[in-house]
């Protein structure tokens, strides 16, 4: 992988910051599209291995801004993964404040398809690609008050099987993980009630570790998977079995 070129959103913490630092450990160069504050400071650890770039997915000129300076500084991506996202409110779908549905699938879905979209094109220039977007369990299985969140992921896992049959007769792979919650930012979003529940279905009774669920991510956007595309890969520690 070394010398390739990865994008990452969301790299700025939690499983996206994982994922920085392991394609970095195989020679990867990274730029990490995210606008949270610490993007920079995260990155600066990496020198000139990282690229910090402002970036809100769910706007179409900030996301193709993001990639005109990814190519410029870096070059043409290789690699893609999506890490960016939020979790919403916990509360029923008939009490669901409706602004807040819009921002939890505007941030989860069409981010998602607005990063997607701007980085294939590239790709197919290329001849080459791989492409990570990271769903959740609760995409397959629906999560109780959390129903923008299941909606959106389970969206997320429709794009990525789509996509994924679009470019099947090119070297372009196109993949998605379903990890259980680990512990990282998101988790200030939820309630302790809901956060207790997601760890009540886990059968190996823990969280994922950010580190576990990057090692599947970096093989999944490597070339050794040459062959496996429009899948979706399990991290749910047992919970889902299919």
């Amino acid at each position: 992988m070394e010398n390739q070129i990865a994008v990452v959103t969301g790299g700025a913490q939690g499983i996206g910051l994982a994922v920085v630092e392991q394609l970095i450990e195989k020679g990867v160069r990274v730029a990490s599209w995210d606008f949270d504050s610490t993007n920079t400071k995260a990155m600066s650890a990496y020198g000139d291995n990282a690229l910090a770039i402002n970036c809100d997915i769910t706007d179409r000129a900030s996301v193709e801004s993001a990639y005109s300076q990814t190519c410029e500084a870096l070059g043409i991506p290789h690699i893609l993964v999506n890490s960016a996202g939020i979790a919403g409110p916990n509360t029923t779908l008939d009490e669901y404040d409706i602004d807040e549905w819009n921002k939890v699938i505007n941030v989860n879905l069409n981010g998602t398809f607005l990063v997607n979209r701007v980085c294939v094109p590239g790709m197919k220039k290329q001849g080459y690609g791989r492409i990570l977007n990271i769903a959740s369990v609760a995409g397959k299985e629906g999560n109780p008050n959390a129903s923008a969140y299941s909606a959106s992921k389970a969206a997320v896992i429709g794009l990525t099987k789509s996509l994924g049959k679009e470019l099947a007769d090119l070297d372009i792979a196109v993949n998605c993980v379903t990890p259980a919650a680990a512990r990282t930012r998101i988790f200030d979003q939820m309630s302790e009630e809901h956060i207790n529940y997601m760890l009540s279905k886990i059968p190996r009774g823990r969280f994922l570790d950010v580190h576990e669920a990057a090692r599947m991510i970096v093989w999944a956007v490597s070339p050794d998977n040459s062959f496996t595309t429009g899948a979706v890969f399990d991290l749910s520690g047992g919970r889902a079995t299919y």
